[in-house]
């Protein structure tokens, strides 16, 4: 039986036992203290963590919707995009739509910048083996004639401005604003990426546009507004292939089967440009780490390693017998004995989040030599970057309204996801919108049914998402 049949099936059991009033064996499996399995190992336990959230989220509603006659499925809604692990966590990436008629495209996520991008039609050779976006195939497509051009720190990327539809984990904007791509450094991007999704704010976008994901929340198309993550780990996994599952994207919700405990805010340092929080301790090998006053660290999903002051670095270091600083390529770097376990544990002025010691080591150089996570910045502001290293350790939420960033304590479900081989890797598809906004225009979703019409909307909206 697939997951979806055998999903309608209980939710409209379980419905049917409730709205006729009779007493009836609860059919519906428990919620707290579940331990949910990651894989498919027969048709009771079909359902994948993404599943079995919707499932929740929805009895929730519904419940709220019967007893206190609030909270129903009324107006807003949230979504979930399947991450992929590019490279042995070197980026992730998800999936969206661009046009009319609409066409996936796949975009590594990115909280260190604001605009969207992908490589057009017209991009030269180096963008051979990419999945192109081509304008004249979308009746959607309008050129702004506004010139774009872009520089990160692995390279560069330039072309126009242009407005389209776009579609992600069921949301759809109209006239978004991103850019078309003509050129590129070499190496930038590696099929099948075709772009970048930047998840930071407004005023880092040199497209002038407001990005993807402020438009949603701003408009008041999530249930929450905040989008959330969770990235897995497969660094240290000799048996990885150059792509793997890599977690999730939620936007408008928070996933709890991904986290325990409750989730720790820290409000932004500074007016909302990067997801800056003040950083308050560093322990290296159970040794805190002087890191001075007003320590900002922006929040980097669009980075694998983690950045902090050149005195700093060497700090952390001075804790690591035989290790130096690297040269050549690495500068910037430092290495250190592969035999050593490095603990790091960092706080934001409230709970200590531990960084496993597989993230600590970037790479291997040698026979018994590794590159450690940490680089020098040369920055004030931020002065630290917190990439995937640090992320891969905890449930990351990006918070709206009132603006934050949020950790929690991952759960065992999500920890089970690292480093699982053969699993499959989630592919670009091309689902059903439930909720569509113009600009910054409310949005239009889909009304307030009762039960039995919610649950075959329930049931469309799961499948195309997921085929």
């Amino acid at each position: 039986m697939t997951w979806n049949v055998f999903f309608a099936y209980f939710v409209l059991l379980s419905l049917i036992s409730h709205t006729r009033g009779a007493p009836a064996a609860d059919v519906s499996p428990p919620v707290t203290g579940r331990t949910i399995p990651l894989r498919r190992r027969g048709p009771s336990s079909d359902l994948d963590v993404y599943q079995r959230g919707q499932i929740a989220k929805f009895q929730r509603d519904a419940a709220l919707a019967r007893y206190y006659g609030g909270e129903g499925p009324t107006r807003r809604s949230t979504g979930d995009n399947l991450l992929v692990d590019q490279s042995y966590d070197s980026g992730y990436y998800g999936s969206l739509a661009i046009g009319t008629p609409p066409v996936s495209f796949e975009v590594l996520l990115d909280t260190g910048s604001s605009d969207l991008w992908v490589a057009g039609s017209s991009c030269g050779n180096v963008c051979n083996g990419l999945p192109l976006y081509s304008p004249s195939a979308s009746s959607s497509f309008k050129n702004t004639s506004q010139s774009f051009d872009i520089t990160y720190g692995q390279g560069e990327a330039s072309g126009y401005v242009a407005t389209e539809t776009i579609e992600m984990a069921g949301f759809s904007v109209f006239n978004q604003g991103f850019a078309v791509v003509n050129d590129m450094s070499s190496g930038f991007l590696f099929a099948p990426t075709s772009g970048l999704l930047g998840l930071a704010w407004d005023p880092l976008a040199l497209t002038q546009q407001m990005p993807f994901w402020q438009t949603l929340a701003g408009s008041g198309a999530w249930d929450s507004p905040l989008f959330a993550v969770q990235l897995t780990r497969y660094t240290n996994d000799t048996q990885a292939k150059t792509l793997e599952p890599g977690g999730v994207l939620n936007f408008g919700y928070t996933n709890s089967s991904l986290y325990t405990g409750s989730i720790e805010y820290s409000a932004m340092t500074s007016q909302p440009s990067f997801w800056q929080v003040s950083l308050t301790s560093v322990t290296v090998q159970g040794v805190s780490i002087p890191l001075g006053t007003a320590v900002a660290a922006a929040v980097d999903t669009g980075t694998s390693n983690i950045g902090a002051p050149s005195d700093i670095v060497k700090a952390i270091y001075d804790q690591i017998p035989n290790s130096k600083a690297a040269s050549g390529s690495w500068a910037g770097y430092y290495q250190f004995p592969c035999s050593t376990s490095v603990n790091v544990t960092f706080s934001f002025g409230g709970s200590t989040w531990a960084m496993a010691p597989a993230d600590f080591s970037y790479t291997q150089i040698g026979n018994s030599q590794c590159i450690g996570t940490f680089f020098e910045t040369t920055q004030t502001n931020p002065s630290w970057i917190l990439g995937d290293s640090f992320l891969k350790n905890v449930y990351t939420v990006f918070r709206y309204s009132p603006p934050a960033v949020g950790f929690a304590a991952l759960s065992e479900v999500a920890i089970a996801e690292n480093g699982v081989n053969g699993a499959p890797v989630p592919s670009a598809t091309v689902g059903s919108a439930t909720a569509s906004v113009t600009g910054n225009a409310a949005p239009t979703t889909l009304p307030f049914a009762p039960a039995w019409i919610g649950i075959g909307l329930l049931f469309n909206f799961l499948h195309a998402s997921l085929v």
